[in-house]
């Protein structure tokens, strides 16, 4: 949510994790110093897929996860990408896009952290940047298992700082299909929001590939941006009760997405914000879905 100035997603069903999914993710906060042992031992906290609901909807199944990592410092005020890594690994999805990430910043160390995380998490990175920041760049990034073969970084209308959506085209490879995923972030008045939005949907209007849309929109479900999206044919899953996703530690606000479109091609399997408060401001939010042939 915040700037760098501030140091500081075809089915209506709804499925959220069981007792025992969630209760394992909750270890996760206990462990959050070890996060690469954290990784081992959460990574199959994620249900699989049910089998006969496959044979009987077949497709490629998929599990995205958005996450502003608030360039790695977590609630301690410590920056440590590693427990951001632990946090992706221990979930295991097979793309990610983040929001506020920096690349060889002052504040970070100079670490070009999309590069980091996708070498932590053994995944395939792309950064996206909005602007130039303290001898770096700030943006965002997609990491990948699958492979990314094409990405692009379309600007978007400025609002108290730059923005872009960065979209990035992935290979399927067991089904020899490509979709889009684009990562986003807007900001910052409710006024910018909406140009950065309505300048989205024209960008992506005539993409004839499966699109998924993720990232961090501060803007809440009752919003003209969200309103704009769904508008537009964008399909946004109810997370349920639990959907406040900032801040962390204390959520008061649904402001992060996973969006998709069409929504004929893709059935929901498990939508859920994951109790993490420590290690960025905003809670992940995990999709599984499936892409329906």
């Amino acid at each position: 949510m915040s700037s760098p100035g501030n140091a500081t997603s075809s089915t209506t069903s709804h499925v959220m994790a069981n007792d025992a999914v969630r209760s394992r993710l909750h270890v996760l906060r206990a462990i959050a110093w070890f996060p690469l042992l954290a990784a081992a031992g959460l990574a199959s906290c994620v249900p699989g897929s049910d089998q006969r609901a496959d044979q009987d909807n077949p497709g490629t199944t998929l599990t995205i996860l958005a996450y502003n990592i608030r360039h790695g410092e977590g609630n301690d005020d410590i920056v440590d990408l590693s427990r951001a890594a632990g946090v992706i690994n221990a979930l295991g999805p097979d793309i990610v896009t983040l929001q506020e990430v920096d690349s060889a910043v002052d504040r970070t160390e100079r670490v070009d952290q999309a590069t980091v995380l996708g070498e932590l998490t053994g995944m395939h990175s792309v950064f996206g940047a909005f602007f130039d920041y303290q001898g770096g760049r700030y943006g965002m990034a997609v990491l990948s298992k699958l492979p990314i073969v094409g990405h692009q970084n379309h600007r978007l209308p400025d609002g108290l700082e730059p923005r872009t959506a960065l979209a990035t085209k992935i290979s399927l490879a067991e089904s020899s299909e490509y979709i889009v995923v684009v990562g986003i972030h807007l900001y910052a008045t409710a006024e910018e929001r909406y140009a950065q939005a309505a300048r989205l949907v024209e960008i992506l209007q005539d993409e004839p590939m499966p699109i998924i849309l993720a990232g961090d929109f501060n803007s809440t479900p009752d919003s003209e941006v969200i309103d704009l999206l769904k508008k537009a044919g964008w399909y946004v899953p109810d997370k349920g009760t639990d959907n406040l996703t900032f801040g962390s530690d204390d959520p008061v606000r649904e402001i992060d997405y996973i969006m998709v479109r069409p929504k004929e091609r893709f059935e929901i399997d498990l939508l859920d914000v994951i109790d993490e408060p420590l290690v960025s401001d905003h809670r992940p939010v995990l999709l599984k879905l499936r892409l329906l042939q």
